[in-house]
């Protein structure tokens, strides 16, 4: 199984940026324990961080004409981005994808309170810190099974 791991604005700075409400594990480290979970999973990565909304498209169309599914932390981009939903409509309609947030935003400022993505989403973990990474990777490949 493909999988997409797409990480949005200001995620390179995971562990440094906020840790009160995200914690000290950096991205590079969320990625290799991923990598690692991936292997005994049988399934394979392709992982992508942008600041950049229009490189995260580019990405998710990539990964919807490999026909891989993706696991997204859009970060910011969660409630401003329209044209990252429509990108990922495609993948809604095939493989699936699953949001990810590493703090609860239901619990935050209410303007994180609204996704656009949510709705088409196969699934939401918000909250778990990034253990939601290895959720959303480990509901995936079971999934597919």
């Amino acid at each position: 199984m493909l999988i997409y791991v797409l990480n949005g604005p200001n995620l390179d700075r995971l562990g440094k940026r906020q840790p009160d409400i995200y914690g000290t594990t950096t991205l590079e480290d969320v990625l290799e324990g991923m990598q690692q979970r991936a292997e005994e999973l049988g399934a394979e990565l392709v992982c992508v961080q942008s600041n950049h909304e229009g490189v995260l498209i580019d990405a998710v169309h990539e990964a919807a004409d490999k026909q891989a599914a993706v696991i997204i932390n859009p970060g910011g981009f969660t409630h401003t981005s329209v044209a990252l939903r429509d990108a990922l409509a495609e993948i809604a309609d095939g493989q699936g994808f699953v949001e990810v947030h590493i703090s609860n935003v239901h619990a935050r400022e209410p303007f994180r309170h609204h996704s656009y993505l949510s709705p088409i989403a196969r699934a939401v973990i918000a909250g778990c810190g990034t253990q939601g990474y290895e959720l959303a990777l480990r509901y995936l490949c079971a999934d597919a099974n």
